[in-house]
């Protein structure tokens, strides 16, 4: 059973319906989105409503979900105002068109999406979340927890299960909206010796992930400047494995630059679907 992990979708299902058509995973295989499927793009409840037909499809859930909830239940600070301005509009559409139940359902279903998960390829474990962690937190309670990364050890002995209290110690509002303090900085679960667990996010478009990550400007696109995946974080100190991958292919910046991209864990092969005018 392979891996196969998306996200930022941001209301384009005809490229996500692409980029899985090209991906193939099969109904045995897991596929994770790592959230941020509505707004910006025209149909992100038929994001949803794709995503949520996919055999064994697990959803964390990104900024702008969380945004969603905020404001349709009323559990946050961010107004109907600010919503429109990060690309809202198109999903407040989608909601009006829903009965009561069908919206009633809908929202609590995103409501309940998880923030976090561990998972496990033959090779490596790997920490998904939507934008990233707070990687000094982590190596803290991973310390507290008996567990020593300091010195290039790196966290290979720490459980799924230490991983995941872990994270449940973060700040949903780190997990939900952190950019450069994630990627400027090595996370060092990755020991000296390549072993350890790589975090994998979306959020930070890799368009302009370079800024974030004081990388070179050509990283983060491909020859005709589309967005792609980004593995981060390689050197001599992690055993020349990325400690980091971005998975935000740019599918926000719609036509012609954006994409979405799937990536398969187990062995790092990746899949892209470039927007189309008006997809």
């Amino acid at each position: 059973m392979a891996i196969y992990v998306l996200s930022d979708v941001h209301g384009h299902k005809a490229a996500l319906d692409e980029a899985l058509a090209l991906a193939s995973p099969g109904d045995d295989d897991s596929i994770y989105v790592l959230g941020d499927m509505v707004d910006r793009g025209p149909d992100p409840l038929g994001v949803i409503q794709l995503v949520r037909s996919l055999p064994n499809a697990r959803v964390l859930m990104g900024n702008h979900e969380r945004m969603l909830v905020d404001i349709l239940m009323g559990t946050g600070e961010m107004d109907n105002f600010t919503w429109a301005l990060n690309g809202g509009v198109a999903t407040a559409l989608g909601l009006d068109a829903l009965d009561k139940d069908e919206l009633a359902e809908l929202v609590g279903w995103v409501a309940a999406l998880p923030l976090y998960e561990v998972v496990d390829t033959e090779s490596r474990r790997y920490i998904l979340v939507h934008a990233g962690i707070d990687a000094l937190e982590a190596r803290g309670f991973l310390a507290t927890s008996g567990i020593d990364v300091s010195g290039g050890r790196g966290a290979a002995e720490a459980t799924r299960d230490d991983l995941l209290k872990m994270l449940a110690r973060q700040d949903p509002e780190t997990l939900l909206w952190t950019r450069e303090a994630f990627w400027m900085h090595p996370t060092w679960l990755v020991g000296e010796d390549g072993t350890g667990p790589v975090v994998v996010a979306g959020h930070t478009p890799s368009i302009v992930l370079a800024r974030y990550a004081g990388l070179d400007e050509d990283v983060g696109v491909d020859a005709e400047g589309r967005g792609c995946v980004v593995p981060v974080g390689a050197c001599a100190e992690t055993g020349g494995v990325a400690d980091r991958i971005d998975i935000d292919c740019s599918a926000a910046a719609g036509a012609p630059r954006g994409r979405v991209g799937i990536v398969r864990l187990d062995d790092g092969a990746t899949w892209y679907a470039t927007i189309k005018e008006g997809e």
